[in-house]
Order: structure tokens, then sequence, then C-alpha cells
């Protein structure tokens, strides 16, 4: 299936908008308040300009000033109810959108977690951090600032063209005439914007990936002596993020002189249109500043509009980013799967016809059928690249075949939980990674049989399965601490980690994935010694290079050319593996 999550993908505004809004499914009341508080902050503002010339009119003029007294106080009083409303207003939308952060962040990497491993193949790690950790910031940013101010611009203007047109319906239709060609000017270059915005989102998740995958590899770039290298592929793309900020910095920043353009011309018109009706008796000087009040009330806000539009489109080219995983619908399913009849005397796993390719390649396996009898060992060998990885991982459902079926005690693989096969498969890959932490956490990682055990059971548990003899080795045992993934430790060591992970598990089918590949001769017998005393009823399966860790298998099958053969014994195997070497 394809997750490559680099294909463009629009969403309409209106759906994009009401995904988003699930995310604050549980905020009505909270977004009532403010929006209640917004409204009344508005109506405040409307009210005072009115008072300001009515003031004038009646009072100013008139030289009453025990009336020009009284209305101070007015105006005092409401300036500071407005003050008190902008902060509660804050305060609420500021909550809002941190919860909305948390709850977004908290969903994508939700569903990251339920995505197969052929997703992680296709996209970098770098740009998925970006995703979780910048796009969805960006959201927020709208929705805890931007949302606020906008909600609160489109509440002023909207009182400031009613009260425009209720004073005077003329003069308040040539005051609006100029946001007419406003709306036109945002119809066309909306599209623009939103577009470089994602350019810049797109460039910054891949500087991401870049800086990501340099520093995780920084010892191998210092080992040959490529650091060069790095800084000219850190260079390629820090030069297209500079460019697609560029380009996104001057269509977002060209919609303030604009408005601010109409806007001046708006106040002309306004003033010029006013002394005139004041000079024919149709108009009073308190209501001319009242009126300019107003102008300015409605388009301040839009001009503020205009700052935020760019952000608003921000934000939509960042939800596409996002939208895009929460709408990933994997093909590799564990819940609710009806299971397949019984198959009578079946094998504990079975191979049934079974194709696979990677996405955009060809065949690693074709049209393969063997199977695993319970409580035996088997080998699979085979030159590099011939498909052994791939086999044990189709075995641990890490992918699902494109063609054919496999089988787990009779039944379709594809009918157990995520659960069960973890519980019943266990897996020590060939590169096995540490978590931060103590030898004591990775062991436990995932196993529900001792993970609330206390340290003497677990210590007996060990020792049950001699596996404490692996614990010794370290200096401090089970707390022995764990950092950087454990970097600090040789390749071998966490090696040994990962097989006392796996086998505490006591599973059904034991895949050891080059499991020895670093382990000196010595821990290599011991490991061998701990395997030969699992329960007889588990399956193991051993895929390595080196011959003398498959001298005792069972069965020996040979990978190669996507075609899994049975070599029979030990003689066998050592045979094809020669005369590959040599047709190669």
């Amino acid at each position: 299936m394809q997750y490559n999550l680099n294909i463009e993908q629009k969403t309409s505004t209106k759906k994009a908008l009401q995904k988003m809004f699930r995310f604050m499914a549980d905020e009505k009341r909270n977004l009532i308040i403010a929006f209640l508080v917004m409204a009344l902050n508005s109506a405040i503002a409307m009210l005072t300009p009115y008072l300001i010339g009515y003031t004038i009119d009646h009072y100013i003029q008139t030289k009453m000033y025990n009336g020009l007294l009284t209305f101070t106080g007015i105006l005092l009083s409401l300036y500071l109810i407005s003050a008190a409303t902008d902060y509660l207003q804050t305060k609420i939308m500021g909550s809002i959108g941190q919860r909305m952060l948390y709850t977004l962040r908290d969903a994508v990497f939700n569903k990251i977690q339920t995505l197969p491993v052929a997703f992680f193949n296709q996209n970098k790690a770098g740009d998925l951090i970006s995703r979780i950790n910048n796009d969805t910031d960006k959201v927020n940013q709208f929705f805890s600032q931007s949302l606020l101010q906008f909600v609160d611009s489109i509440f002023m203007m909207l009182g400031a063209a009613i009260f425009l047109i209720s004073i005077n319906p003329e003069l308040g239709g040539a005051g609006l005439l100029p946001a007419v060609f406003i709306l036109f000017f945002v119809k066309i270059i909306s599209p623009v914007v939103k577009k470089k915005n994602a350019a810049t989102l797109k460039s910054t998740g891949g500087l991401s990936a870049e800086i990501q995958e340099g520093l995780g590899n920084f010892k191998t770039i210092v080992v040959f002596n490529r650091r060069d290298f790095f800084r000219k592929k850190f260079n390629a793309v820090n030069i297209v993020n500079y460019k697609a900020a560029i380009g996104a910095g001057l269509v977002n920043n060209v919609f303030v002189p604009v408005f601010t353009l109409f806007s001046n011309l708006a106040q002309l018109i306004v003033l010029a249109f006013g002394i005139y009706l004041i000079s024919k008796g149709d108009f009073t000087i308190g209501l001319l500043i009242s009126f300019i009040a107003y102008v300015q009330y409605f388009y301040q806000p839009l001009r503020q509009l205009a700052a935020l539009w760019s952000g608003f489109q921000t934000a939509m080219a960042a939800w596409d980013r996002i939208s895009i995983i929460l709408d990933i619908k994997p093909d590799l399913a564990f819940e609710n799967l009806p299971a397949s009849d019984e198959i009578k005397d079946a094998p504990l796993l079975l191979f049934d016809k079974v194709s696979f390719h990677y996405e955009g390649g060809k065949d690693v396996l074709h049209h393969i059928n063997f199977k695993l009898e319970e409580g035996k060992t088997f080998a699979f060998v085979g030159p590099t690249g011939g498909g052994k990885t791939t086999t044990a991982s189709l075995m641990a459902r890490l992918y699902d075949p494109t063609q054919g079926k496999i089988y787990l005690h009779g039944k379709d693989l594809s009918a157990f939980s995520q659960k069960e096969i973890s519980s019943q498969i266990g897996f020590i890959l060939q590169e096995p990674f540490l978590f931060n932490g103590t030898i004591k956490d990775n062991i436990l990682y995932g196993n529900d049989l001792y993970k609330n055990a206390d340290p003497s059971a677990l210590t007996e548990a060990l020792l049950q399965m001699d596996l404490l003899r692996l614990i010794d080795k370290f200096e401090e045992g089970l707390n022995t601490k764990i950092s950087s993934g454990g970097d600090s430790m040789s390749l071998g060591e966490k090696q040994i980690i990962a097989f006392i992970r796996a086998v505490l598990r006591k599973p059904s089918l034991l895949i050891l994935d080059e499991a020895t590949a670093n382990i000196d001769t010595i821990t290599e017998k011991i490991l061998e010694e701990i395997l030969d005393k699992l329960p007889i009823k588990t399956t193991k399966v051993i895929i390595a290079h080196r011959l003398n860790t498959i001298q005792n298998a069972d069965e020996i099958f040979f990978v190669n050319a996507g075609q899994v053969t049975a070599a029979g014994n030990f003689e066998n195997a050592l045979h094809l593996l020669l005369e590959d070497k040599r047709n190669s």
C-alpha cells in the first residue's frame, strides 16, 4: 500500500474547519462563553464612538461641563470593563488552544502507532516529527491566538458597519465601498498564499528529516570523514527551505499594505463627503468624528485580518499535512477480523503460495510454500538480500503478503490481534533497539507476564529460565542504566538484552535474525544452552550466516531469488551455499 505523505492533498476550507472543530467538541461551553465575552467587548467598543460624538455635540459645543464629566465617567467605566473582557477572552481561548494542541498531537501520535512498518519505510522520521511538533503548533497558534482576534475583528466590523449605515446610509455606503475591492483581492490571492505556506511546511519537514538522519548517523559520517557530504546535503535542503520561506513571506505580507491603502482611501472618502454634508447642514461635527471612528473600527480589524489571514492559510496548510496522516486507512488491520477455519493437524506456521514485494519494487518472495512444525528448530540460510529477513518479518506479521496466506495454528495470521501475535511470536532483530531506562525496563517492554512482578519474582523467573547469568554480565545487573538508545553499549551487549527480552516472553515461535552475530563464542554457547532449555513446544527459527549456528537445526531452508527451498540437512545446505557462490 502507498503510504507516502508527500503526495499533495487538497481539502476544502469548510471540510478542514469541520474536522478541526471535532477536536474542540468538549470545548463548546468555553467557546460559547468566549464568544459572549467577545460580543460584549465589541458592543462596548461600538458604543464609545457614538457617546464621544454625542458628548461633543451636546455638552462640549454647548459648554455644559456637568454632562461632560458624567459621560467621561461612563466612558472610563466602559474602558475598564473592556480591559477585563479582553483579559478574560484571551485566557479562555489560550486554554482552549492548549487543550486542542494536546488532543491533536495525541491523536496524530496514536494514529502513527497503529500504522504498519511499511509506513515508516516510506517516510522519514524527521518529517513525522515536524508534523507532530511544528504543524500541530501552527494549527494551535491559529486557534489559541488568531481565532480570538479573527472572531473579535468580525464582531467589530459588523458592529461598525451597522452603526455606519444606521447613522447615515449614503455616507456609510461610501465608507464601505473600498471593502468590496479588498474582498476581491483576498479571493484571488488566498490560494497562492496557502500553496506557498504548504511549500514552506514541506521544506521544514525535509530539513528536520535531513538533520535527524545526519545526526542519527553521525558516527558513520565521522568514521568516513564525510562531514563535507553532510554539510552539502544540509546546505541543499536549507536553501530549499530558505527559498520557500522567502516566497511565503512575500505573499503573507502583501495583505497589510493593500488593506492599509484601501483603509486610508475610505477615511478620505468619509472626510470629504462628511465635510460636504456639514456644509449643507445635514450633518454635525460630533457625528463626523464618530463616523471617522467607526470607519477606523471597520478597517482597523480588516488590517488585522490581513495579518491573520496569512496565519489562517498557514494553519490550513499545516492541517492538510496532519490530516493526511489521520485519514490513512492501513491495510494491516487487526481489529474484528474473523478467524479462519482450523486446519486438521495444522503445523505451527504455514506459508501457502506466499508472494511479497515492497512498495514500488519487484517480488522479494515468489509463490513460496513451507511449514514449521511445533517444537522443532528451523534454519534459514542464503546469500545477503535473498529474502531471509523478509520471510521472518512476514512470520511476525510486520508485513502482510501481497499474495497468498500465512497460517498460525491453522488460522489465518490476519485473524489474530496484534497482542496475540506479540505474545506468541518472539522476534530478536538483527539490529536490536534499546530504550532509555534500565535493563529491567527493556526486558519487560511489552511483557504482560512479568510487568507487575516484584523484583524477587522477576529474579526467580530469570533464574528458572537460566537468564540470570546473562544479567550478571552487567555491572549493576537489572538496574544497569541504558541511555541514548543503547549507544553506550556494544552491539553484542544489546543483542544479549534483546535475547533476554524475547525469551522471557515464553513465545510459541522464537525468531532469531542474526541474533548472535556480534556475540563472543563463550556467550553464544550460553545462549545455545538457554535455547535448549526452552519448553519442548517452542519452535525456533534461526537466520544466520555463520554456519556453526545452524548445525543442530532439525530442518534447513535455503532462501534465494524469491524462493524458499528445503535444503534438508547441514551438508546439503552447505552444498547449496557453495554452489550459489560459484554461480554469483
